[in-house]
């Protein structure tokens, strides 16, 4: 038996395959690793977000995540996304006779790690499957998944007021399973012509499958979140659901409290968590009206159109008889040893849950800031560099300038969170002007402007060329607010009479006549002071 480095030994020869066979027909069975596996404790069956008072939605999700890895799964192809048609493909990508596949070393690892932080049970092991079905984009005409010994089972993912739920719930993970993934039909290119693109043909998927814990589209949605969390932070998949490398699939199912379940629909390849919550809500709605005038719901596949907000019929559904399973003749058994489970379980990262209290706790910052640094892939590392570039940082002021100012300005731009378009030395040195008076609050977003379109230098720089600098020249700012005060007599009488108010119009327009280079604090107070009121 060949043996390759960390977590796979591998027997690609047949001899070598037929060895390994006859050697693990020798290991415990399937159904007796599952007895010995950590049972995960699932939430009690009360009813809870009944529909109309009595109908019970029914919830399970299938996640396609993209593997994260250099090259594809069975090949190496690299994996590259939006790279020009048809370049990452090798001869075994495009099911050319004869070939080969290799299994990868690295989706393994990932794929190992990310059951780890699911709490899943790990197989020591596992085999590969064809499963039939024709597309154009299927160069074999079957996908080489994991059907009858997946990697890993009975997983669970911890759900709390934390995650924006009001109560706890636990959902259970019925497997991770490893396949390869399709290659992309183009239909928009020439009229009545389908064109085919096999970059992502063979890329390394993994399918993670739920259990049907879920009852709300609420929970569901927050599930999807936390699982991008999960695996972004393993750094297992990008979890980017709009450009494809994240994809959901939804059983769902009606059912009045007291009568036994629906029959299920699947709702496929919805592409955003926004997706997954509006057509589960449609779905619920249309097998409720179904279940109402007795008509019978049928088994089936159905697509969710985002512009009518309704879902509509695919396909009858397919059964496991329909794809023709059988063992992958071409690839052995994955072996893996406790040894390696248990080196890819200690290099695992700090995880969400874990993180996300820590940052509570050592930050002193709320919940719904803490959702939304993590929210972003790189966000909190992004913000715990710039507080460790200077120990003087407040916190408070980089929560402000990281999430409400720097974020704001990405989304109102349709770009993403990045590190490098300011980077947190920029960032950093831009607080510390605000912070230090160097210059108002108000230029320092003028200068956050400047930096996000793409000016790399630091914040003083920017601030010396703009001659931005703040004016604490007492005599200046006297004169600003003896000339406020002369235009508006009658907003000044107001003041007197406790209209405290209007002197905010005040401060406003000596900041708007000086440019915002007036220091604010230093301008209340004077005009306190000249109009005759207490300095508060």
């Amino acid at each position: 038996m060949l043996q390759h480095k960390g977590a796979i030994n591998l027997a690609l020869a047949r001899d070598g395959a037929n060895i390994a066979r006859r050697y693990f027909f020798q290991l415990p069975s399937r159904s007796l690793l599952r007895t010995l596996s950590t049972t995960v404790n699932h939430p009690a069956s009360v009813p809870r977000n009944l529909v109309k008072g009595r109908w019970e939605p029914i919830i399970g999700l299938e996640i396609h995540a993209q593997i994260k890895s250099a090259t594809k799964l069975f090949s190496e192809a690299r994996t590259i996304f939006n790279a020009p048609t048809n370049t990452n493909v090798t001869l075994i990508d495009a099911a050319y006779p004869g070939t080969l596949p290799q299994l990868s070393q690295e989706c393994v690892d990932l794929a190992i790690k990310t059951a780890l932080a699911l709490d899943a049970h790990i197989y020591p092991v596992s085999s590969f499957d064809r499963k039939h079905y024709f597309y154009p984009d299927l160069p074999q005409g079957y996908q080489i998944t994991q059907h009858y010994e997946p990697l890993a089972q009975n997983g669970k993912v911890e759900l709390s007021s934390l995650d924006g739920l009001d109560y706890s719930l636990t959902i259970g993970i019925e497997q991770l399973q490893l396949e390869q993934d399709t290659g992309k039909s183009l239909h928009d290119v020439y009229p009545g012509e389908t064109l085919l693109d096999l970059n992502r043909a063979g890329t390394g998927l993994m399918e993670i499958v739920t259990k049907p814990d879920m009852r709300s589209s609420k929970e569901a949605g927050i599930m999807v979140k936390k699982l991008q969390q999960l695996l972004r932070a393993v750094d297992s998949s990008d979890g980017n659901m709009e450009e494809g490398s994240m994809r959901c699939d939804v059983n769902v199912s009606v059912h009045e409290i007291g009568k036994p379940f629906g029959q299920r629909c699947e709702l496929k390849n919805l592409n955003s968590v926004k997706a997954v919550v509006d057509a589960i809500d449609a779905e619920i709605e249309r097998q409720i009206q179904l279940n109402e005038s007795n008509i019978p719901v049928d088994q089936e596949t159905r697509g969710f159109d985002a512009s009518t907000g309704q879902t509509y019929r695919i396909r009858s559904k397919e059964t496991a008889p329909d794809y023709r399973y059988m063992p992958e003749p071409d690839l052995p058994r994955l072996v893996l040893s406790q040894h390696t489970i248990h080196a890819l379980k200690e290099s695992l990262p700090e995880l969400p849950d874990i993180r996300r209290l820590r940052i509570m706790e050592e930050y002193d910052v709320g919940i719904i800031e803490t959702r939304t640094l993590m929210g972003e892939e790189g966000m909190v590392e992004y913000f715990e560099q710039v507080l460790r570039d200077d120990s003087n940082r407040n916190v408070k002021s980089v929560v402000s300038w990281t999430i409400h100012e720097l974020l704001g300005r990405l989304h109102s731009r349709n770009l993403q969170f990045g590190s490098q378009i300011v980077t947190f030395s920029q960032l950093g040195s831009l607080i510390d002007c605000v912070d230090k008076k160097i210059i108002s609050a108000k230029v320092g977003k003028s200068v956050l402007d400047i930096m996000v379109d793409g000016d790399c230098r630091l914040a003083m720089d920017i601030v010396n060329e703009m001659g931005w600098r703040q004016i604490d020249d007492q005599m200046q700012m006297e004169q600003w607010c003896a000339s406020i005060i002369d235009r508006y007599p009658k907003k000044v009488e107001a003041i007197k009479k406790g209209n405290i108010g209007v002197l905010g119009f005040f401060v406003g327009q000596i900041m708007k006549d000086s440019k915002g280079r007036a220091n604010p604090v230093v301008v209340n107070q004077l005009l306190r002071q000249k109009i005759g009121i207490s300095s508060k």
